[in-house]
């Protein structure tokens, strides 16, 4: 399979299943995923996020060697709202080594912060956020009143998740 032509070909669930049947669990093949999703080309990058999180839901132990650099990935300007996403939502699910806590809390604080954020990356965010309180409660209480400040404002899908998330922490 040439893989940047199929990332390319379709921006589509189906396309990025048949990304994902042909990687399997192969580290190589992985490998070469991972690198288009770390170019600075936007589309690649953009299309790639979807393929990569599907992955990741497959076998984390794949992801686990590129946290950091998915991680500075979110941070680069002007990428793309499904990078994001993508990132944010694998790191909800995974068990984010101590040495990349710290980063992980920060970035998830900005983009939660952010009024520039979809609501996605923002509940995303917020959820990564708890799993890590619930390791470190030292930041429960910055997670609950930044939280609590939005909530007015709030979308119905941020309330909900919001109200989730409070409750887990209490």
């Amino acid at each position: 399979m040439n893989l940047i032509e199929e990332i390319l070909k379709e921006h589509s669930k189906k396309q990025a299943l048949k990304i994902v049947k042909w990687v399997s669990n192969d580290k190589k093949k992985f490998h070469l995923l991972m690198q288009l999703f770390l170019t600075n080309e936007y589309r690649v990058t953009q299309r790639s996020a979807y393929a990569i999180s599907i992955c990741a839901d497959k076998n984390t132990a794949l992801i686990k060697p590129y946290l950091r650099k998915m991680l500075l990935k979110t941070k680069e300007p002007g990428i793309h709202d499904a990078v994001k996403r993508n990132v944010v939502r694998i790191l909800q699910f995974i068990d984010i080594p101590k040495n990349l806590q710290g980063l992980t809390a920060t970035i998830c604080f900005d983009l939660l912060a952010s009024i520039d954020e979809p609501i996605a990356v923002k509940c995303f965010s917020m959820s990564v956020l708890s799993n890590l309180a619930q390791k470190e409660p030292d930041l429960k209480n910055e997670l609950l009143l930044l939280i609590e400040e939005q909530l007015p404002y709030a979308k119905a899908g941020f309330k909900s998740r919001a109200k989730k998330v409070i409750k887990q922490l209490q």
